[in-house]
């Protein structure tokens, strides 16, 4: 007996495996598509605020560094009070007496 087409593919059958593999790269580009479309929804989409910038600490003033060497008793309330007043712009007290 003799076959006319040797075992293989006759038109139906080169059309039929065209189009599922067309049927088959369409869905995998569709689904890439729907993929990144879902992920782009559930990322923020824009970034959060930026925090205000938050400011040097000051410096304490010569005042207040006079008072914290008062507090620590590095120097007498006498002493205190003359480089207070040499500060504030009074002189040497000790210069005008």
């Amino acid at each position: 007996m003799m076959y006319w087409h040797d075992g293989g593919m006759n038109g139906w059958g080169i059309g039929l495996m065209s189009l599922s593999m067309l049927l088959f790269w369409a869905l995998v580009i569709v689904g890439g598509i729907v993929l990144v479309r879902h992920l782009g929804r559930t990322a923020p989409h824009s970034p959060a605020p930026p925090e205000p910038p938050t400011a040097p600490p000051q410096r304490p003033t010569p005042e207040q560094l006079l008072a914290e060497r008062l507090a620590r008793g590095e120097i007498d309330p006498d002493e205190y009070r003359a480089r207070l007043n040499t500060l504030r712009g009074g002189g040497d007290p000790a210069a005008s007496g």
